[in-house]
């Protein structure tokens, strides 16, 4: 199935923020563009850097940029696309200090 990434603008936002982002979202998205999933393993597949979060989540973390970046998205198979609706989006740093927090399982700022 194809992805339907929802909240794009949030990653067009932190990339206006982060100009050294630029390059490595742009890719990122190029990839989502041409992706076709039928289930979570194949979103590891497309990404092998990304991780499955736990606690039936239904979110994922890519590793963007090197592992500079992180972007938690949600995902949700439907009948016919996978939605993958952005949560989060930060540095590596950003993101450890949210999972020293526990909070990668439910931030939702976008």
């Amino acid at each position: 199935m194809r992805v339907h990434l929802i909240k794009k603008q949030s990653i067009e936002d932190f990339v206006l923020k982060n100009a050294r982002s630029k390059t490595s979202f742009a890719i990122w998205l190029l990839i989502i563009r041409k992706a076709n999933w039928s289930k979570p393993d194949d979103i590891v597949s497309t990404f092998s850097n990304a991780d499955i979060l736990g606690k039936g989540s239904k979110r994922v973390v890519f590793n963007i940029g090197g592992n500079n970046y992180r972007l938690i998205a949600s995902y949700y198979f439907g009948k016919t696309k996978i939605h993958l609706f952005v949560n989060w989006i930060g540095s590596h740093a950003e993101y450890t200090q949210l999972c020293n927090e526990g909070k990668q399982y439910t931030i939702s700022i976008y």
